[in-house]
C-alpha cells in the first residue's frame, strides 16, 4: 500500500509541469496581423507618405472665396460695360496716297463717334474724322505757281457700322469694326487755282470710304476709358481705290443704362 502511494505522487509530479504549461498556452491570445511589428511600421510609412486631405468645412470656405470673386468680376463687368451710349473724340494718324504717281503722304486729324450698344457686346457706330497733310509734287513743268510744290490737302470722312466685344474683362476690351458711308476731299484748295490734277493729285470729289477696324479700350474707370485703335481705310478717289493704314486714340466717355 505505501508503495502504491508512492509510485503515484511520483506520478503527478511527472506530469504537473506538462499540465501547466499546456493551460498557459490555450489561455493567452493568438496575435493578430495588426500586431506584427514589421506590419505596424509600414502602415505608419504609408499613412505619412499620403497628403493631407482636405475636410469638407475647408472646401466649402475655399467654394465661397471662389464665388464671391466670380460674382465681384461679373459685377465689374456688367458695371461698365451695360452703358447705352459710348461716345469718343481724340485723333488719327494716316497714310494717304495723293496720287497715282505721288508718294505716301502722313495725314493727321480729328476723330469723334457716338455708339449706340444693344446688350454688353453687339453696338451701332456713326463716326466722323477729318484728315489734313502736304502732298509733294515736285517741280512740275507748265505750272504757273512753280514753287508750290508743297499743296496742302484735306480729307473728311463720315462713316456707320456695327461694332462688336469679342473679348471683355472688367479693366479692359477687344472690339471689331466694319464701318461703311463717304469721303469728301479738298484737294486743290492750296493750288492757286491751277487745279489739284495738275500736280497729280487725285481731283476733288466726294466717293465711298469704308474702314475695317480693331479697337482697344483700358478702362479707367466704369464711365471712362483710353481707346486705341488700328485700321485701314479704304477710299475711291480718281476711279481708283486707295488702302491706307493707320490709328486713331483718344478718351471714351460711357453715359445711360440699359
Amino acid at each position: 500500500m505505501v508503495s502504491f502511494r508512492r509510485c503515484f505522487l511520483a506520478l503527478a509530479l511527472v506530469t504537473a509541469p506538462a499540465v501547466l504549461a499546456q493551460s498557459s498556452s490555450s489561455n493567452s491570445p493568438a496575435p493578430t496581423a495588426t500586431q506584427d511589428p514589421s506590419k505596424q511600421d509600414q502602415a505608419a510609412q504609408n499613412q505619412a507618405g499620403q497628403p493631407d486631405q482636405e475636410t469638407p468645412q475647408q472646401m466649402s470656405v475655399q467654394t465661397r472665396i471662389r464665388l464671391r470673386r466670380q460674382q465681384r468680376r461679373a459685377t465689374a463687368i456688367h458695371d461698365t460695360y451695360d452703358h447705352l451710349f459710348e461716345s469718343y473724340a481724340g485723333m488719327g494718324y494716316l497714310r494717304f496716297s495723293p496720287g497715282a504717281s505721288l508718294q505716301r503722304t502722313t495725314f493727321y486729324g480729328w476723330n469723334t463717334g457716338l455708339t449706340r450698344y444693344y446688350g454688353e457686346r453687339l453696338g451701332w457706330t456713326f463716326d466722323a474724322r477729318g484728315y489734313y497733310g502736304i502732298a509733294y509734287t515736285g517741280l512740275l513743268q507748265g505750272v504757273t505757281n512753280g514753287d508750290n510744290t508743297r499743296p496742302k490737302i484735306s480729307m473728311y470722312n463720315l462713316m456707320f457700322g456695327p461694332t462688336y466685344r469679342f473679348y471683355i474683362q472688367p479693366k479692359y476690351s477687344i472690339s471689331g469694326r466694319v464701318l461703311g458711308g463717304m469721303a469728301l476731299s479738298d484737294f486743290s484748295g492750296d493750288t492757286n487755282g491751277e487745279g489739284s490734277t495738275t500736280f497729280g493729285i487725285w481731283p476733288d470729289a466726294t466717293t465711298f470710304a469704308a474702314a475695317g477696324s480693331l479697337v482697344g479700350q483700358y478702362n479707367l474707370t466704369p464711365g471712362m476709358s483710353f481707346r486705341l485703335t488700328g485700321e485701314d481705310v479704304v477710299t475711291g478717289f480718281g476711279s481708283t481705290v486707295q488702302n491706307s493704314f493707320g490709328f486713331t486714340g483718344g478718351l471714351v466717355y460711357r453715359f445711360g443704362r440699359q
